[in-house]
């Protein structure tokens, strides 16, 4: 019993870090379990009670997997960011006008920020930090991308003494699950599709995911914090898997490649590039490996030379780790009175760099005529665009047409996609099924 007062008098001497949570979903609902399940953990790192005081949501009598007191609910914002009593609002329920709208009046009001929100950071992460750093308070973000791996903190904070020329990644579980599948299995992009969403994995309207969309918004914010230069949506370039056959991923295979849905952002003589594609990928290389739902990035720096990060890219623990990190690392800033100084809003002048100058190697599939003067027809129009070839196989398709499945050597985009113009011009003697690029050595 004295002991037991002991621990009572101490936890009621700590300093009360009350919080604000937005959004009662999936990683809402994950946040507070951590808080309420890891109060003493907490408590140990910080030297702050930690507690949520008002919970915004648009139901409150709606049925829910944990059992939380009632009185924390409202579906009134202003009870959450005008109370007085709040010191960090964490903003987890999506959105992005009315959630930029919910951050701008909080970091006015002097409350800190944890956000899991990607669509909002890709868009207005730059405006978000500037504002932060003028009212002294923190804005942190590591869930909104690839989940539980901490790979922003690991680019602000592990790379800081560093330059990083690349970042490459598998970000979207969706997308990685059913080209694991479509490879492992050989099963069509539909069944893979209907099976993800069976398993939960894919919305039923899978746009996002499928088309590229939701992996090129974490371009933009690691190309962003990596290179200190604000990005929008609209300089990554996108390409989804929705196009891709159960015949590309074989043949790459053969040739000793993996097919993944990559998001890149190479940095070389102050330029920069940032894309979303299927790519294949040598084998060997880590990120070919990674499987299932699972996100890796891929980081290449000056100095440190290259690591990896890998790890869960979303659910609702792996998610809320990552929130409540970032919610630590707020409490343990404002005891030591430093919020806001470690904001840092991007501040290098940015440089796209243009197609002329985005060499990559490429992997061509064609259908062609089982003619003579079909072979130096292509043969031409590829010295005609300095491309030359790595690897070469002819594949069968039916009496009168092949597959001619080409591995080229390093070409720019602009000679690229000039050559796909003259080929496409060609029908019905040449067409062009599919290409894409490819990474790693010859």
């Amino acid at each position: 019993m004295k002991q037991q007062a002991l621990n009572q008098n101490e936890q009621s001497e700590l300093q009360h870090i009350r919080i604000g949570l937005l959004g009662l979903g999936t990683v809402g609902t994950g946040v507070y379990r951590m808080i309420e399940d890891y109060q003493e953990d907490l408590q140990h790192k910080t030297g702050c009670q930690i507690s949520i005081s008002k919970i915004l949501v648009n139901s409150p009598n709606k049925l829910r997997s944990i059992e939380i007191n009632p009185d924390l609910y409202t579906t009134d914002p202003n009870e959450v960011l005008q109370d007085p009593n709040i010191d960090m609002i964490v903003e987890v329920m999506g959105g992005v006008e009315e959630a930029r709208e919910y951050i701008t009046h909080a970091l006015k009001s002097k409350k800190h920020v944890v956000t899991a929100n990607k669509d909002l950071i890709a868009l207005y992460g730059g405006e978000l930090l500037s504002l932060a750093g003028e009212q002294n308070c923190d804005l942190f973000y590591e869930a909104s991308v690839a989940g539980g791996i901490p790979i922003l903190r690991g680019l602000g904070d592990g790379f800081s003494s560093d330059r990083i020329t690349k970042m490459l990644g598998i970000l979207n579980g969706t997308t990685n699950y059913m080209l694991s599948k479509m490879a492992q299995e050989g099963v069509d992009y539909d069944t893979c599709l209907k099976e993800a969403q069976d398993l939960g994995y894919a919305e039923a309207d899978p746009t996002s995911d499928v088309e590229g969309l939701d992996a090129a918004r974490k371009v933009a914010i690691l190309g962003t914090l990596g290179y200190n230069t604000q990005f929008s949506l609209d300089e990554v370039d996108v390409q989804g898997i929705s196009s891709i056959d159960q015949k590309d991923v074989q043949y790459g295979r053969e040739f000793g490649y993996e097919l993944k849905l990559l998001g890149i952002a190479d940095k070389q003589d102050e330029e920069v590039e940032l894309s979303v594609q299927p790519t294949f990928i040598k084998k060997s290389h880590p990120i070919a490996n990674v499987d299932g739902v699972n996100n890796a990035v891929y980081v290449h720096g000056e100095s440190v030379g290259e690591t990896m990060f890998y790890g869960p890219g979303a659910g609702e623990l792996p998610t809320a780790t990552a929130v409540t990190s970032d919610l630590v690392t707020v409490v343990k800033n404002i005891k030591l009175g430093v919020n806001g100084r470690g904001n840092v809003a991007p501040f290098n002048v940015k440089k796209m760099k243009p197609k002329e100058r985005r060499n990559h190697r490429y992997y061509v599939r064609l259908l062609v005529q089982d003619e003579p003067g079909v072979m130096a027809t292509i043969a031409n129009s590829l010295a005609e665009n300095n491309m030359s070839i790595s690897n070469m196989v002819q594949k069968p398709y039916s009496d009168e047409k092949a597959e001619l499945v080409i591995v080229t050597h390093e070409v720019s985009l602009a000679a690229l996609e000039d050559w796909k113009d003259k080929i496409n011009a060609l029908n019905p003697t040449l067409e062009l099924a599919s290409c894409y690029a490819v990474e790693g050595g010859e």
